[in-house]
């Protein structure tokens, strides 16, 4: 699904505390933090940086992990 997440795009993936909603912000390809915490991404491995609707918090999901929805 790498190829078809892009910014703006409505997604869905599950946590701890149920499924989550948000909006995708990027794809991420290079290695950056988000609050302190590690995200390792590269152009073979990226991930893409999601917004919460609930939070507004953001983290870094890989592709595989995310649902459009």
């Amino acid at each position: 699904m790498a190829k078809t997440l892009k910014p703006g795009d409505k997604v869905k993936w599950d946590t701890s505390q149920g499924e989550t909603h948000g909006v995708v912000e990027k794809k991420q390809t290079t290695d950056t933090k988000i609050k302190s915490h590690p995200v390792k991404a590269s152009k073979d491995d990226p991930q893409f940086i999601v917004k919460s609707e609930k939070t507004g918090a953001k983290a870094a999901h890989k592709s595989d992990a995310l649902k459009k929805g």
